[in-house]
Order: C-alpha cells, then sequence, then structure tokens
C-alpha cells in the first residue's frame, strides 16, 4: 500500500510538472493581454495614420480600446472556463466564439467611439454607418484573434495532459498485469514443489530434509522477486537448479538435467520465474508423460546485443492439446514479455525433432549489470 501511495503521488508530480505554476501562469497571462492589445491596437494607429496625421486624441483613444479590450476579454475569459467552453466540441465552440467576438468588439467599441466623440474627433460623413459598422468589425477581428490563440493554447496543453495521463495509465496497467502474473506463477510453482516433498517424507527422510532446504531457498527467492520485475539470469538459474534438484528426488533416474550459461549471460537481467516456468512445463507436458523419462537442458548466451535461452526437454510438442490444457506458462510468457520489451523480445516453442521440445527466449541485453 505504501509502495502505491508513493507512485500515486510520483504520477500526480509528473502531471502537475507539465504545467506551468499557477503564479508564473497568471504573471504570464497578464503580460500577453497587455502586451498583445497594446500591440494590436498600435498597428492599427499605424495603418490609420497613412490616411490621416495622428493627434493627442486618437492615443487616447487607442488607450481606451486597450483598456477595455483587455478587461472585457478577460470577463469573456472567466466566462470560457465556468462554461468549460474548452471541452466542447468544435461544432459548438466555432458558433460560440464567433458570436462573443462580435459582442465584445460592439462593447469595446462603444466607449472608444464615445471618447472620441467627446474629444471631437468625430466628423460628419456620408461613409458615417460604414465607418461604424467597420470599427465594430476590426476589433470584432481583433476579438477573434484573441479567441482562437486562447482556445489554441488551451487544446495544446489538454492535448500533452491527456498524452501524459495516458502513459501513466498505461504503465499503472502493465505495472498491475506484471504483479499479478506474479502472483499466479508463485502458487503454481509453490503447489509443484510442495508435491515433491510430500513423496519424499515417508520414503527417505534425508532427502526430504535436503529438499525442504532447496525449498527454503526457493521461497526466499520468491519473496524477493515480488518488489522486482526483473532478476539477474544467475539468480534464476539457481532457482531452475535448486527445482531441478526436487523434482529429480521425485524423477529419481527419470530425469537429467544439464544448466549452462556464459558470464556475460549471467550478468543479463531477465523476468523473474520465465525460464523456471517453461523448465516445469517442459517436466510437466514432456518427461513426466515418458515412461523412462527424459533430459532438461538449458542452454543461455549473448548473442548480438540479445540473451538468448534455449530450454529443450524430451517429448513432442502437440499445439492442438496444449490450447485445450488449463496451463499457462506459454501465454504467461508471451504476455510478461510484450508487456516489458514490446517486440524487442520474442519466444517461440517447436518440435526441434520428433523427440526434443525447444522453447526459446530472446530478450534484449541492454539491462545486463557488470
Amino acid at each position: 500500500m505504501r509502495t502505491d501511495i508513493l507512485k500515486i503521488n510520483s504520477n500526480n508530480s509528473i502531471i502537475k510538472n507539465s504545467t506551468l505554476n499557477p503564479v508564473k501562469r497568471k504573471k504570464i497571462y497578464w503580460l500577453l493581454q497587455i502586451f498583445g492589445w497594446t500591440f494590436l491596437i498600435a498597428l492599427n494607429l499605424i495603418i490609420y495614420s497613412s490616411f490621416k496625421t495622428l493627434t493627442f486624441g486618437d492615443f487616447v483613444v487607442g488607450a481606451v480600446m486597450v483598456f477595455f479590450g483587455i478587461s472585457l476579454t478577460h470577463i469573456y475569459r472567466r466566462y470560457i472556463k465556468k462554461k468549460s467552453w474548452t471541452s466542447l466540441p468544435l461544432k459548438k465552440i466555432v458558433p460560440r466564439i464567433l458570436i462573443a467576438s462580435l459582442v465584445i468588439g460592439f462593447l469595446i467599441f462603444i466607449p472608444a467611439f464615445a471618447t472620441s466623440y467627446l474629444l471631437g474627433l468625430e466628423e460628419e460623413t456620408k461613409h458615417f454607418t460604414a465607418s461604424i459598422i467597420s470599427g465594430i468589425l476590426n476589433l470584432s477581428s481583433i476579438v477573434l484573434f484573441w479567441s482562437l490563440i486562447y482556445f489554441a493554447i488551451h487544446y495544446f496543453e489538454n492535448s500533452q495532459r491527456a498524452e501524459i495521463e495516458s502513459l501513466i495509465f498505461e504503465a499503472a496497467v502493465k505495472d498491475f498485469e506484471l504483479k499479478t502474473l506474479k502472483a499466479q506463477l508463485n502458487p503454481h510453482f509453490m503447489f509443484n514443489a510442495m508435491n515433491s516433498i510430500r513423496a519424499l517424507i515417508e520414503e527417505d527422510p534425508q532427502n526430504a530434509r535436503d529438499a525442504i532446504t532447496k525449498l527454503s531457498n526457493l521461497m526466499r527467492y520468491t519473496l524477493k522477486i515480488e518488489r522486482s520485475e526483473t532478476v539477474l539470469l544467475s539468480e534464476e538459474l539457481r532457482t531452475i537448479k535448486d527445482y531441478l534438484d526436487l523434482e529429480k528426488i521425485r524423477f529419481e533416474e527419470r530425469l537429467r538435467y544439464n544448466i549452462q550459461s556464459t558470464s556475460e549471460a549471467d550478468r543479463v537481467e531477465v523476468p523473474p520465474m520465465m525460464v523456471q516456468t517453461l523448465v516445469e512445463n517442459g517436466i510437466k507436458h514432456g518427461i513426466s508423460k515418458i515412461t523412462n523419462g527424459g533430459e532438461v537442458t538449458v542452454d543461455a548466451k549473448v548473442i548480438a546485443n540479445n540473451l538468448v535461452i534455449e530450454i529443450r526437454n524430451s517429448g513432442n510438442f502437440d499445439g492442438e492439446a496444449f490450447k485445450n490444457s488449463s496451463g499457462f506458462g506459454v501465454a504467461n510468457t508471451k504476455h510478461r514479455l510484450n508487456l516489458l520489451y514490446g517486440g524487442d523480445a520474442s519466444f517461440n516453442l517447436l518440435n526441434e525433432n520428433n523427440s526434443t521440445v525447444l522453447a526459446k527466449l530472446k530478450i534484449p541485453s541492454g539491462g545486463s549489470k557488470q
């Protein structure tokens, strides 16, 4: 539970760190408001100056437009947030933006026109109505431009947040699935090991004591892997040897095994219990069904930056029979490899010849420890 809380807090920190600090965000917003409106109105005055000489009154009217532009778009922004426009579909946002831009443009024009009239800047002309309409449309276009920038920023931020949350959710699902798979593996493995010991207790107490020692090693290993997604191959192979020694006591001369690994392969990290489960499958579906028993071999080496593990067992792989069995070793292996490595890992199970089944794992060796 403690670990889960830490993970949740860590995930929340990632989301918070992906957005600006509220104080800094507010400061940037007001700087952009002041600069943006000042720049746009100044640009309008520069264009206007090409038709007539600017007066002090024109700058006063420009200042009024800047003030009401900032004030009314700020109110507009608060209304957008209150009504959650940013979460609406595009077909509903567009008409709202167009109407709001016209209304706010008109509201900015009224005090600007009144100021211009009081300063005596308005002259009676035959194009008086057209100049009013063009003034309203000009200011409305500025508000529309403001709206497009505002919604574009929010769309970008929301898409980033959604992507981060999606990645966090995907990671959480993978972590849960891996823990679930390991929870399935441990009881499955321990059940078989206990059966081996039970068969020995009355027949051979000394071997039973040895088996209990090996079982304690295995239990210690399973406790350790609860906190790990991967373990060194050398540790996994030691566990396999203990397991095979237990099974060898049960099968006696019917079971022979050989484990080989290079020093480079030993340092590569692998999913815990994965190789052991495949060895267990080989005994359960292969050797245990052969009257004279058979052999299990594990061969591990690094080839072209990949750890290649080949597990061979006596027997014959029947794909159709396997599909109808209750075993989950192969499906489990494929699922775990996909969760941990994606397409960089592979697993194949096939009949190498008429009497040998080959399970072949390929895992990236980038996680090796020196």
